[in-house]
């Protein structure tokens, strides 16, 4: 026997690298049969949801804005204002009361009133001069000194928390930049006033009363529609804010007073509206301090 050459020798070796190559590349390729390729698996849960758009939030809808009623009462504390402040605490609607300094001294029975209103806590105590000029409002309002004094004497002597006041038989404004005389004569007088720290308010719609009966003359129902039509018209001192007088006495008959009532539960069905104090209108306490003497 032939020895083997160093021919096939060499060819021997060269070939093994080139096996070990081949089964090589064939573990690499192969996958088994039941496991998808990498390519082909699905990202995990987290990493899919991050490539997803994340969800946009809802759209915040805007606050409505309501108009705001500011029911004042004049002229108190007298006989209706005991059914007034009863309608008012039953239905928890705010009011404002303007009070005559004079009548809450005329009786222990108005002084008990008095102290009953200071008792609510949804009811602002505002000013309506001490002597309602007498009824002589000409010659009352010719003398602005005496008519600071006589708003300054009902301030005192009340105590009152609040510079907001009203000028008797005169629908008159001085708060902040408003300003409005309804006679102009009544005008250095009301000048006076704010000048001292007051802030006047006037009126932009009134439930009137007969001033021989005491009876109102407008149902509730048309006092509503009135309300409806200030608003609509533009017809308010402030847009958006209307003040609505009404007089204490006008509610001393129960006939009245249900009116009262009635006019009160159907402006709180009113979604576009809300009731507020006079102390929450626009500028009414930009200057809280009466001026020093």
């Amino acid at each position: 026997m032939e020895p083997a050459s160093d021919d096939e020798g060499d060819t021997a070796a060269a070939a093994a690298p080139r096996f070990l190559l081949f089964v090589s590349f064939l573990l690499v390729c192969y996958q088994p049969s039941g496991r998808p390729r990498r390519a082909d698996v699905p990202a995990p849960p987290l990493l899919a949801a991050v490539r997803r758009e994340a969800p946009k939030p809802p759209p915040v809808r805007p606050r409505k804005v309501k108009k705001k009623v500011y029911l004042t009462f004049d002229d108190g504390p007298n006989r209706g204002t005991r059914n007034v402040l009863r309608i008012v605490a039953d239905e928890g609607v705010p009011a404002s009361f303007f009070l005559v300094g004079e009548h809450v001294f005329d009786s222990r029975g108005q002084r008990a009133l008095f102290d009953s209103l200071g008792a609510l806590p949804n009811v602002a105590l505002c000013n309506h001069s001490y002597s309602h000029a007498r009824q002589r409002y000409s010659a009352y309002y010719a003398e602005p000194d005496s008519v600071v004094a006589d708003f300054r004497r009902t301030h005192d002597s009340l105590g009152l928390a609040t510079p907001i006041a009203r000028t008797p038989g005169r629908n008159i404004w001085r708060i902040d930049s408003l300003r409005a005389t309804d006679l102009k004569a009544s005008a250095p007088a009301a000048d006076s006033l704010q000048r001292a720290g007051f802030a006047l308010m006037g009126w932009d719609a009134e439930w009137h009363f007969d001033h021989k009966t005491y009876n109102v003359r407008q149902d509730a129902e048309t006092m509503i529609r009135l309300i409806d039509s200030v608003f609509a018209g533009g017809r308010t001192k402030c847009p958006g804010h209307l003040v609505l007088l009404a007089h204490d006495q006008a509610y001393a008959a129960s006939a009245d007073s249900l009116q009262l009532r009635r006019f009160l539960q159907a402006l709180k069905k009113k979604d576009d509206y809300e009731l507020a104090l006079a102390t929450e209108y626009p500028g009414a306490l930009r200057d809280t301090l009466l001026a020093k003497r």
